[in-house]
């Protein structure tokens, strides 16, 4: 391949993923804008910032051309690019919606450190250094208020209001940016935000998400010359060679296998040592530090949002069928909500990753269709009031939002709570049975068996096809697991009152394995009754009728039951407890549905397979570790819910 074919593969590349994974721009509905809206109306500059310790960030700066009046900043801080470079060159839509577009900010963009125009190295979820005593200590928090410091001084027309968003990513770092805060920062919407790698995005509970393995590259190919910077993709995405994903990776085999994906042709390459290592200094992170060590614990940002300054209005985004970051937007609420005393609100909707920043109308996620002009609703009546009080308003705690807005998702209507979860809930336990009941009372304590073949584990979705990140799978039907014989299935008889499932969920198994290691993944599922209407959208091998809606799920790698930095076999056939905590829902199982709850111990290819025989670290498993297992569930595992009274 030519070398200029390759910077257009990989600007190529970019695009695709920022727009579909990361949801960075918004899919605008003909004829709102026009298509040279931003250059007409605004002005562009490109400037280099100088951080502390010298290291300059690229920043590229859009101006309302009427400069009649003062206006905020608001701004994102980006690894994915604040393309498109150069003078003449304009986006075509900035800021988080258009209605902050099109009334006037000041929009901000910047490449984060050691990313593409930027320079100095850049690090993965760079850690946080609290008590910096110097300017050679840098990181997110402190590049972030330096970048603020000097567009509040020298940017003409602002007003001295600052404001960050950011979805995924770009979240991150607005959750960064309200650690050790720049007094000028008023506001910030971290949404859809990565809190921690061992819980989001490549991990669930300690499992890796096979199913990421092509994203991996993004994040950890070096730049060509070092940390010099570059405005054209450097990196390339691993093509799979068939559009079956599943058997591709199982007959791949172990995960060492993968490593010859990521040996890159690069000019000034540094060999590194032992011989496993490659030239992706992510996936040698990822291979190296299997459990959640000092690696991934210092990378952490949840651990720190004691540290969020107080006179920073957040406003936490999320979805509550995002498949990427859903642990990272309702941990970073609730963590400071727990910290902090002041202005914190929550907004969760029946979104996949980043549909909320999209104006398409109806809203689905994969088969499933939630209502009309869901995002619409949320940019213009939410997003838009939130920067508007904060960074041109009173900026005081009536901001006329309530503290949580959130969707429920099975009555399909908002509600507003002064609290999450909301006054009003207790907590409801559900038993296992061994007629596949889901009772409020413990009727036995026996066993259920099944194996666990390793040749033929169960898939995480019904469709043959290979896919960048999955997210369908979060509302896909779940019949075709539901009738397999290595899926335990529990469900109630049928409602006779709505049940609303508000808060988080905690599964607490007891379990058993002839072998020494297995993985527990538990499913909640809303079983719609047979005269559900199908909508226009549904897959045409499906209906409604009896459509069995994922309404969460969750694994738990069993090595980790106990601790996720101290991993530990089971005992063959010991029976032993595995609670698993399921992210928070805000779902009602209505009247004439049903309640099943799915267990199961592979997932594939979501998650890599367990050898089911423990052994050190997965990521360097021989083919001989692998061994099919029987497993057994005990009826006195239970699941409990908070629900709305």
């Amino acid at each position: 391949m030519s070398k200029s074919v390759f910077r257009f593969v990989g600007v190529l590349l970019t695009v695709v993923f920022i727009s579909f994974s990361c949801a960075r721009t918004t899919k605008v509905v003909k004829g709102e804008i026009s298509e040279t809206y931003v250059s007409d109306n605004y002005s562009k500059q490109e400037v280099k910032i100088k951080m502390r310790d010298g290291v300059h960030l690229h920043t590229t700066i859009y101006t309302p051309k009427d400069t009649s009046k003062e206006y905020p900043i608001i701004m994102q801080r980006t690894p994915y690019s604040s393309a498109p470079y150069g003078k003449g060159e304009f986006k075509k839509q900035i800021g988080p919606n258009i209605h902050l577009m099109q009334e006037g900010n000041i929009i901000v963009y910047q490449d984060v450190r050691g990313r593409w125009l930027s320079e100095g190295h850049y690090e993965n979820m760079r850690a946080y250094i609290p008590n910096k005593t110097s300017d050679t200590e840098v990181d997110e928090s402190s590049d972030t208020f330096d970048t603020i410091d000097w567009l509040v001084n020298n940017v003409e027309g602002n007003n001295g209001n600052v404001g960050v968003w950011g979805i995924s990513y770009p979240g991150f770092y607005a959750t960064y940016a309200t650690i050790d805060a720049h007094p000028a920062l008023k506001a910030s919407s971290p949404q859809a935000s990565i809190g921690d790698f061992f819980f989001d995005d490549f991990h669930h509970n300690g499992a890796y998400l096979l199913s990421y393995f092509r994203a991996t590259s993004l994040f950890g190919t070096p730049r060509p010359n070092g940390d010099q910077p570059i405005d054209t993709a450097w990196y390339k995405l691993p093509e799979l060679p068939t559009e079956d994903q599943y058997q591709f990776f199982l007959d791949k085999g172990p995960l060492k296998n993968l490593n010859s994906f990521f040996e890159y042709d690069l000019k000034d390459k540094v060999s590194i040592a032992p011989d496993d290592m490659t030239d992706d200094f992510f996936w040698n992170e990822l291979k190296e530090h299997p459990n959640y060590d000092e690696l991934w614990q210092s990378r952490g940002l949840i651990q720190h949002l004691d540290k969020s300054k107080s006179h920073v209005a957040t406003m936490v985004v999320g979805g509550w069928f995002d498949a990427e970051d859903l642990y990272g937007p309702l941990e970073t609420y609730k963590n400071i909500e727990k910290n902090r005393n002041s202005y914190n609100t929550m907004v969760f909707g029946p979104w996949d990753h980043g549909r909320w920043a999209r104006r398409n109308g109806r809203n689905l996620v994969g088969n499933y269709y939630f209502g009309d002009s869901i995002s619409e609703f949320y940019q213009e009546k939410i997003e838009t009031k939130f920067f508007n009080h904060f960074l041109k308003g009173t900026g005081d705690a009536n901001s006329g939002l309530p503290e949580a807005y959130v969707y429920d998702s099975g009555r399909k209507e908002w509600k507003e709570y002064d609290q999450w979860p909301p006054k009003g809930t207790a907590k409801m336990e559900f038993f296992l049975s061994d007629n596949q009941e889901l009772n409020t009372e413990l009727k036995s304590t026996t066993g259920i068996d099944f194996i666990s073949d390793i040749k033929k584990p169960v898939p995480y979705s019904e469709d043959i096809k290979t896919v960048f990140t999955p997210r369908k799978y979060m509302t896909d039907d779940q019949r075709f697991a539901a009738r397999r014989p290595d899926v335990l299935v529990f469900e109630t008889p049928v409602v006779e009152e709505d049940l609303t499932l508000a808060g988080d969920i905690l599964a607490k198994l007891k379990v058993a394995t002839t072998g020494t290691a297995a993985d527990w993944i538990v499913k909640v599922i809303d079983v719609h009754p047979a005269d559900a209407e199908t909508n226009k959208e549904m897959q045409p091998h499906l209906r409604m009728s009896n459509y069995h809606l994922m309404v969460r799920s969750e694994v738990m790698r069993g090595r980790f039951r106990n601790s996720f930095s101290e991993p530990e076999p089971f005992v063959p056939n010991e029976k032993t407890e595995v609670n698993i905590k399921l992210q928070d829902v805000f779902h009602t199982i209505k009247k004439g549905h049903k309640l099943q709850i799915q267990v199961q111990s592979t997932w594939f290819p979501l998650i890599d397979l367990n050898p089911q025989t423990y052994v050190a670290n997965i990521f360097k498993a021989d083919e001989g570790d692998f061994k099919t297992q029987t497993h057994t569930v005990f009826t006195n595992s239970s699941v409990e819910f908070t629900v709305l009274e």
